[in-house]
């Protein structure tokens, strides 16, 4: 299996600094988020605004959205304020499970003064990887990287640099089964999120369904246009006028799980395929980076293959 634990440089500065990390604790110390799912009916908005209200909370941002009006699927993003929260949460939650039911109604309360916890999954590109962690030490992405896993040592330093664990699993035909079991292993009870930043390895059901629309992917493709491994070459024998990129959850079936984020950039006949392959990288960084901050405000809720996403 090779070497699977590896820790971070030790002269490394910190991704995120105490400090900082303090600072998000206290900005977020009395926010918390409502998302709700429901058939659409009239009154939705006002019960779980008159709710907020009756529990001493103040709504700072309300989104929503519908289907249809009339038997569609109604949305519904709120962030609120109250003064010591975490006292008052359980009365909160208590009081939406009551409203919840008989409505179908599913819904979740989150509260961000806690980083979610990150894992990011590469193989050799660095381009997506080094956007994530740069995005997290200006505070742009308000995440905890708990580790970088990947099937080859080729980053090995690079991740050192940011003083972020490196864990070398490497993945062939005859340790795909070890490789993945140890992956979850190391990922069990330590991280809420996956992110595959350019890992070239597909996932298996099991690893799946660990972790539910929990797992994105950036793919180097304007899906579903010009799929497989060299989208680039495919695109400049078409003579394509422009290339994208899409990051998704992932899903059972390959590249086609549901869509959270795209983004293109017009090229034309003078471009080569390393030209391609440059600007695709500037796409997919900005693509992956908003997927994942969209994600970590609760601004994406999944609804079948589709996201309705509050951004």
């Amino acid at each position: 299996m090779g070497s699977g634990t590896d820790g971070a440089a030790g002269g490394a500065r910190p991704l995120v600094t105490p400090a900082a990390i303090a600072a998000h604790a206290e900005r977020y110390r009395d926010v918390g988020r409502v998302i709700v799912t429901c058939p659409d009916r009239p009154g939705i908005v006002a019960a779980i605004s008159g709710l907020l209200f009756r529990h001493g909370a103040n709504i700072t941002e309300l989104q929503q959205y519908s289907t249809d009006p009339f038997g569609g699927t109604f949305f519904l993003r709120i962030e609120f304020h109250r003064e010591d929260l975490a006292d008052g949460l359980p009365e909160i939650e208590a009081a939406l499970a009551g409203l919840a039911e008989g409505r179908s109604m599913r819904w979740r309360v989150t509260t961000p003064a806690v980083r979610r916890r990150v894992a990011i999954f590469v193989s050799k590109a660095d381009h997506a990887l080094r956007e994530l962690l740069w995005r997290t030490q200006t505070g742009e992405l308000e995440m905890d990287v708990r580790m970088v896993v990947s099937n080859h040592q080729d980053l090995r330093d690079t991740v050192a640099e940011w003083a972020v664990p490196f864990h070398h699993v490497p993945v062939g035909p005859e340790s795909r089964d070890d490789a993945e079991r140890r992956a979850l292993a190391l990922l069990t009870g330590q991280v809420d999120l996956v992110v595959l930043a350019r890992y070239m390895q597909i996932l298996t059901p099991r690893f799946l369904g660990a972790f539910p629309d929990r797992i994105i992917n950036i793919h180097h493709s304007f899906l579903p246009a010009f799929v497989g491994a060299d989208p680039y070459s495919a695109a400049a024998q078409r003579g394509v006028k422009l290339i994208g990129a899409t990051a998704h959850y992932v899903t059972a079936e390959l590249d086609a799980g549901p869509i959270i984020e795209q983004d293109i950039h017009r090229v034309d006949h003078r471009h080569s395929v390393a030209d391609l392959r440059r600007i695709g990288r500037h796409v997919e960084r900005a693509v992956l980076a908003r997927a994942v901050g969209w994600h970590l405000q609760d601004r994406v809720i999944v609804h079948g293959n589709k996201t309705i996403v509050f951004a």
